[in-house]
C-alpha cells in the first residue's frame, strides 16, 4: 500500500489551542499524501490528541487505546499515535502501558507528526517528547505549519505559546512550557493570508494571551535594542488584526485578570471587527482561595476591572471559568465567590468541580480537599446563580436585531441553522432561504434560554467568502 492511498483520523480532547495543533496534525498528515475519513474503521492511522487538564483525563485516554489495540489487530499495519498534554507528561509510560502505541509526541514536536509516523512505519515504535520548545519558527508556533481545519470561513492564529504563571491547579506550565510570543509581523502575514483565503473570523489564541510580548521586550533590552524597549503590547497587536481587509471579527482567549490593561479594552471598543466579548477567568471569589490559587488578584480588583471593561465597551458579553471545591474551600469562601458570581452577572460560565491534577501544587493538598458530596452540592447551587444572570442577560436581548455567522445546521434539529452573534452567543433560527455556512444574516431574537437563543431571519447581510472546498494551506 502507498502512502497516497493511507488515511487517518484525529480525535481531540481539550482546549482550542489542542484542537489547533490538531489542524496541524492533520495538515502535515496530508503533505505527506494522507487524505481524511471520519469513521475510524476506515482509518489507517488514528491520532490522539490529549488533554491533562480535566478530571479522568488519563482514564478516558488509556480506555480509548485499550480499543484501538483491538481496532490495531484488526490490521497490524495500522498505526496509533499519542500527543498532546498528556502525552507530554506521561512520556515513556504510555508506550508502557499501551505497549501497541506506534508514536508518542508531546506540546513542542508538534512538526515532527508526520516524520514520526514514516519513522514508526519502518523502524518500530518511537516515544519522543522535548523538554522545552524549538527556536525555529516554524517548529515553535502551530500556525506556521501546514494546516486542515474543519472549516473555512474561521480560524486560530497562535500568538503567543507556554505560561509563565503558577496557579496551584493547572499543569500547563509543564507541559507547554515558559511564555513564547510569536512575532508581531508573523501573526499580520498570517492573518492576511487567512483572509485572502476568505477567512472572515479570526481567533487568537494563547495561555495568557493579554501579557503578549512581553517576552519580546525583555530579549530587546538584553540585546540592548534601545528602539524596541516598548513591547508591541496585545492591544495593538488586536488593532492591527482588526484593520487586515476581509476581517470582520476577532476574537482571542485567554486573557488574565492580572495582566488586564485598559489599553486592552480600549483597543476592543475602538476596532470595530473586534467582537463585544471577553472571557474573563475568576476561578474564585474568595480572596484567601485566590490566594491559595497564586491567581495574583483580589476579588475587589477583578471587579474594579469588569466595571471598568463594561463602561469602555458598549454591549459586552462577559463569560468566565469558575472552580468549585478548590482544596482548603470553606462554606464561607464558596459563600464569597455566589456573591461575585452574583454580582458580576455574568452572561456565561465554565463551572467545573476541583480534582487533583498529578504534577500540579493543589493535586499535594489531599489533607484539604474538599468532600465530593459537598463540591456537588455547591456546584449545583452556584450553576443556579450563574444561569440565572445568563437567562437575565439573553431576555434583555429579545427583540434586538443581531448579526450573526451561520456555523450550520443544529445538531439537534437540522431544520434550523445555528449561528453566533459577535457577544458569541448561540442563536437558532429558521431561514425560508438557504444560506451557507460562513454567511453573515441578520435575525432578530424572539426567545431565549440561559445557554442560547431562538431568533427569525430577517436577511442576508453577507455571502461566504471561502471556497467550499477546504484546503491544507501554509502558515
Amino acid at each position: 500500500m502507498t502512502s497516497t492511498e493511507r488515511s487517518y483520523v484525529v480525535h481531540t480532547y481539550g482546549c482550542q489551542m489542542n484542537e489547533h495543533d490538531s489542524e496541524r496534525i492533520a495538515g502535515l498528515l496530508e503533505a505527506d499524501g494522507l487524505h481524511a475519513v471520519t469513521d475510524q474503521a476506515d482509518a489507517d492511522v488514528v491520532v490522539v490528541n490529549t488533554c491533562c487538564i480535566r478530571e479522568n483525563a488519563d482514564n478516558r485516554l488509556y480506555g480509548n487505546l485499550g480499543w484501538l489495540k483491538s481496532w490495531k489487530a484488526e490490521r497490524p499495519d495500522r498505526q496509533i499515535v499519542v500527543g498532546g498534554c498528556l502525552a507530554q507528561k506521561d512520556r515513556d509510560m504510555v508506550q508502557t502501558k499501551a505497549p501497541w502505541v506506534d508514536v508518542v509526541l508531546g506540546t513542542h514536536n508538534v512538526h515532527r507528526a508526520a516524520e514520526l509516523v514514516a519513522h514508526a512505519r519502518t523502524s518500530g515504535p518511537i516515544t519522543e517528547i522535548f523538554d522545552e520548545a524549538v527556536m525555529d519558527e516554524h517548529a515553535l508556533f502551530p500556525s506556521a505549519l501546514p494546516a486542515r481545519r474543519d472549516t473555512s470561513y474561521n480560524a486560530w492564529v497562535t500568538i503567543q505559546i507556554g505560561c509563565d504563571n503558577s496557579c496551584a491547579f493547572c499543569i500547563v506550565p509543564s507541559v507547554r512550557g515558559a511564555e513564547i510570543s510569536r512575532p508581531f509581523a508573523d501573526v499580520i502575514a498570517e492573518v492576511e493570508q487567512l483572509a485572502a483565503n476568505g477567512v472572515s473570523e479570526v481567533t487568537l489564541l494563547g495561555q495568557n494571551v493579554n501579557s503578549y510580548g512581553r517576552d519580546l521586550q525583555l530579549a530587546a533590552r538584553r540585546a540592548g535594542d534601545a528602539a524596541a524597549r516598548v513591547r508591541p503590547m496585545f492591544s495593538e497587536l488586536l488593532t492591527a488584526v482588526g484593520a487586515v481587509p476581509g476581517i470582520r471579527r476577532v476574537r482571542f482567549t485567554s486573557p488574565h485578570p492580572k495582566d488586564m490593561r485598559p489599553e486592552t479594552f480600549a483597543a476592543i471598543a475602538s476596532t470595530p471587527a473586534v467582537c463585544e466579548h471577553l472571557h474573563y477567568p475568576l476561578q474564585a471569589g474568595s480572596d484567601r482561595i485566590l490566594t491559595a490559587m497564586h491567581r495574583g488578584y483580589t476579588a475587589r480588583r477583578y471587579l474594579e476591572r469588569l466595571a471598568e471593561a463594561r463602561r469602555v465597551i458598549p454591549d459586552l458579553a462577559v463569560s468566565t471559568d469558575i472552580i468549585v471545591g478548590f482544596p482548603g474551600e470553606t462554606d464561607d469562601d464558596f459563600a464569597a465567590t455566589l456573591e461575585v458570581a452574583a454580582t458580576a452577572a455574568f452572561d456565561s460560565a465554565y463551572t467545573f468541580q476541583f480534582s487533583p491534577r498529578p504534577g500540579t501544587e493543589a493535586a499535594t493538598m489531599g489533607e484539604c480537599f474538599v468532600a465530593r458530596a459537598v463540591v456537588a452540592e455547591r456546584f449545583e447551587r452556584l450553576k443556579i446563580v450563574v444561569e440565572r444572570s445568563a437567562l437575565a442577560k439573553h431576555r434583555a436581548r429579545i427583540g434586538r436585531v443581531e448579526e450573526v455567522l451561520v456555523e450550520g445546521p443544529s445538531k439537534r434539529d437540522a431544520s434550523v441553522l445555528t449561528a453566533r452573534t459577535r457577544q458569541n452567543k448561540l442563536v437558532h433560527f429558521a431561514t425560508p432561504v438557504p444560506l451557507r455556512t460562513g454567511a453573515y444574516a441578520a435575525v432578530e431574537i424572539t426567545a431565549a434560554a440561559p445557554h442560547h437563543l431562538t431568533g427569525r431571519f430577517v436577511e442576508l447581510t453577507a455571502e461566504p467568502l471561502h471556497k467550499r472546498r477546504i484546503p491544507v494551506v501554509a502558515g
